[in-house]
């Protein structure tokens, strides 16, 4: 209820609309443990056709569910729609680039920390190693419609869910021929075309101390899908120590990187999405070269003792804080 109630709060000081002549559709709804918003510069069946395209996806990718994840988690085997297997080989191509900062495959993780349930807990140590045991694209097999997985092994795509959805929304909207649209899924952004008024979009950076607050703004034109991980979002707390829900796949515990929270520019909302968790995870030097080996987004890096840094092409939109440039 706390978590939702921040949401709340935080929807208006996030995003800033289109003031121009026409006045948008909206509407609020919660899906994907997340509240969302949807506001576009279309008819009222274009706003139906978007909630409804999430909610789709809300009961395809669930893990506790009916869709096929979820019978693929329970079965070890499944027969997978176009899209679900389009979905999981990026996904796992992300992993892989991302040396497993980003996995899949972390169902037994979040189970053990109890996030999946809202039960959280701190795992013991062979509760930990047995989940770790399962962690990895490699005990994934995919060949033609069907996907196995190895003993054990269940597929999580939180880290991955809320951008392809806002990502499948902006082109089913753009498909139907809206040219203006702002969705908030939680800690993604994606806006679609240009602000009817000319002006940029605003998108704020939560202060990881006072989430309800704007660290930073980031403006821009266009359509781009800006998505942040940070341990504030989703944490809990035992015997006084604070645990976050960003988990480092490989130690099975959450991840120690120095960060508070990683914002990610990109073109593409998944690719936003997956990033943003493995940046997080990876820290800031790693993620730097990360950055500068592959290319094709932009970030910004909120650390434990309030350092701001920026690469170069997030570095020209941001503005309302200090902040350090980090060069090609």
């Amino acid at each position: 209820m706390k978590r939702l109630f921040c949401l709340l709060l935080l929807l208006p000081l996030l995003l800033n609309g289109c003031s121009g002549t026409s006045e948008p559709v909206s509407e609020d709804f919660f899906a994907m443990d997340t509240l969302m918003r949807a506001r576009i510069w279309g008819t009222r069946d274009d706003l139906i056709a978007a909630v409804q395209e999430v909610n789709r996806l809300d009961a395809a990718l669930s893990v506790t569910g009916s869709g096929t994840l979820a019978a693929l988690n329970q079965n070890g085997s499944a027969v997978c729609s176009d899209e679900l297997i389009a979905l999981l080989s990026e996904c796992i191509r992300l992993s892989r680039e991302t040396d497993g900062c980003f996995d899949p495959t972390v169902c037994a993780l979040v189970e053990a920390w109890g996030f999946t349930d809202g039960q959280q807990r701190v795992p013991d140590e062979k509760t930990l190693r047995a989940a770790l045991q399962t962690v990895g694209t490699a005990h994934v097999q995919m060949e033609a419609q069907t996907v196995t997985l190895d003993g054990g092994t269940q597929l999580d795509l939180g880290g991955a869910a809320k951008g392809y959805a806002a990502q499948r929304c902006a082109e089913l909207l753009e498909a139907r021929g809206v040219s203006c649209a702002l969705l908030q899924f939680g800690g993604n952004v994606q806006t679609l075309g240009k602000k009817p008024d000319g002006s940029d979009w605003t998108v704020g950076i939560a202060d990881p101390d006072e989430p309800t607050r704007a660290l930073a703004l980031l403006r821009f034109s266009g359509s781009m899908a800006v998505v942040t991980s940070g341990s504030y979002q989703r944490y809990f707390e035992q015997d006084g120590v604070r645990y976050h829900h960003i988990l480092d796949p490989k130690t099975g515990y959450p991840a120690q990187s120095g960060l508070r929270s990683v914002t990610v520019l990109c073109g593409d909302g998944l690719t936003a999405d997956c990033y943003s968790t493995a940046l997080f995870v990876m820290g800031l030097e790693r993620a730097t070269e990360f950055w500068r080996r592959n290319g094709g987004f932009e970030a910004v890096f909120v650390l434990e003792d309030g350092t701001v840094y920026a690469t170069k092409g997030a570095a020209v939109l941001l503005s309302g804080c200090e902040f350090q440039v980090i060069e090609p």
